[in-house]
């Protein structure tokens, strides 16, 4: 009877054997996803804004994820090494990049990528908008953006404008400037928001489009002096600041943005889970925080508005960069 009983139920346990083997086979790896380490990759060096902010988003993800989520720095040429090391990981899920205004702007500064930017790539979410603050030398005579202007036409070699490196939000936002307001201002590039300010609050050069957290204690501390904000709409963190629109250059608008990415060909559904779990983290408590701090805008958005808004830029930054003649060796 033993036999006949076995017998009979083998068919069975065979059957319900594949059926959970087919359930969890690593075609539908997805369905048990994260069952291990996530990692997002920051391209530039520990300590800077991008990467603060990818820490806060990592720790909140973490808790809603029910997964480690890590932060792995990959700096250098102009986040372009990071950026490929996500290009070519695995399209599972557990590789993400921590996307920037650098995203927008490289495919037009440098003539040869080692990635697609668009094929090589999936959007998760839009995580936030950011801007920078036009600020000088608070014995500067230059009380407004209108008076920045007159100073620049009265004087058109003398006046000049420190940067962070080139191409980057400061060196574009002040480029867009020049050419909006129909000025001339040289650029002085720096290794770094910090040795600019010192120059800045030194009087070697006169003007800076910078970063929020690189200037709100300085600007709090009467050591600079803040002229309007770079973005389109006022800042809840600034908001006696008037726009640079609204202050003397009819719609101007220059912002950063953080995004996150995943390897293109990632699962459908594994990218949505990522990105409401990425929505949820900028609701909390820590990124309420940060955006005071970092002068953001929350937004996380869902993937098909994060293409939409990198493809915008793309296409604005390029004609910046074109009439400007801007190119990376």
């Amino acid at each position: 009877m033993l036999c006949e009983h076995s017998t009979k139920t083998a068919p069975f346990l065979f059957a319900l054997a594949v059926l959970l083997l087919t359930a969890f086979s690593p075609d539908d790896a997805s369905a048990l996803y994260p069952d291990r380490i996530v990692r997002i990759v920051v391209p530039f060096a520990p300590g800077g804004g991008t990467d603060v902010i990818a820490r806060t988003l990592a720790q909140e993800m973490a808790k809603d994820l029910g997964a480690t989520v890590i932060i792995e720095n990959k700096p250098g040429a102009g986040t372009i090494i990071g950026t490929e090391a996500v290009a070519t990981s695995e399209p599972d899920g557990y590789t993400l990049l921590m996307g920037t205004f650098a995203n927008a702007v490289n495919p037009s500064l440098n003539a040869k990528l080692p990635y697609d930017p668009h094929k090589d790539f999936a959007p998760v979410a839009l995580i936030a908008r950011s801007f920078n603050i036009v600020v000088v030398n608070p014995k500067s005579p230059v009380q407004s953006i209108a008076d920045l202007i007159a100073a620049a036409k009265a004087d058109p070699d003398k006046l000049s404008y420190g940067t962070f490196g080139t191409g980057t939000s400061a060196h574009l936002a002040g480029e867009l400037f020049k050419d909006m307001a129909k000025v001339n201002l040289t650029m002085v590039p720096y290794k770094g928001a910090a040795p600019g300010i010192t120059d800045l609050i030194g009087g070697q050069i006169q003007v800076m489009f910078t970063t929020v957290a690189s200037a709100a204690s300085l600007i709090a501390g009467g050591q600079l002096r803040a002229l309007a904000v770079t973005s389109a709409e006022r800042s809840p963190a600034f908001p006696q600041l008037p726009t640079v629109a609204e202050a003397g250059v009819p719609g101007y608008a220059a912002e950063s943005w953080y995004g996150l990415f995943a390897p293109a060909k990632t699962p459908a559904d594994v990218i949505d889970r990522l990105n409401k779990s990425a929505a949820l983290a900028v609701q909390s408590e820590a990124f309420k925080r940060l955006g005071v701090n970092e002068g953001l805008v929350m937004v996380a958005r869902p993937p098909q508005e994060l293409d939409r808004y990198v493809r915008g830029e793309e296409e604005r930054w390029r004609k910046v960069i074109q009439d400007a003649g801007i190119k990376i060796e």
